[in-house]
């Protein structure tokens, strides 16, 4: 009567596939979505240096040297500034001559992006206020930009 039930295995499903699929949609979604940074500087690069392109000889007053130390402060000739300050000393500086007046940066090594972000900021907006495209040099960490490029403009 009572007879011996037989156990039946449920059959396994195959899986070999799925971590295949699984790559390849991770591998998918990957490629297709966007990972945009909403910082970063945009700046449109001059033009490269004509072989006829005479140097420009530049008077020591039309020079403001803007330092930003390793611990993020702005100096400018002997003075510490807040970013406000700062961009109102480059209006006043800029307004006499916009066309021939030259802001020198002087960044430091250890200085943070952050902060090297928001003097470039600064000084572009100064210089938007004025209407005139500024003209900037830089030296990070003691080394000027025609130093790093090997002399080349």
């Amino acid at each position: 009567m009572f007879g011996r039930r037989r156990h039946s295995q449920v059959p396994s499903l195959n899986t070999t596939s799925t971590a295949d699929i699984s790559f390849m949609l991770l591998v998918f979604f990957l490629v297709t979505s966007s990972m945009d940074s909403d910082k970063g500087l945009r700046r449109q690069l001059p033009p490269p240096p004509q072989e006829e392109q005479q140097a420009v000889d530049i008077q020591q007053d039309d020079i403001m040297t803007v330092v930003l130390d390793g611990k993020n402060h702005l100096t400018v000739e002997g003075d510490t500034l807040s970013a406000s300050q700062l961009k109102q000393r480059i209006v006043e500086f800029a307004a006499v001559a916009p066309k021939r007046r030259v802001v020198a940066l002087d960044v430091s090594a250890d200085a943070t992006y952050d902060a090297y972000f928001h003097l470039q900021e600064t000084v572009v907006a100064a210089y938007r206020r004025l209407k005139v495209a500024p003209r900037i040099s830089e030296t990070i960490g003691g080394v000027a930009d025609e130093d790093r490029k090997g002399g080349e403009r």
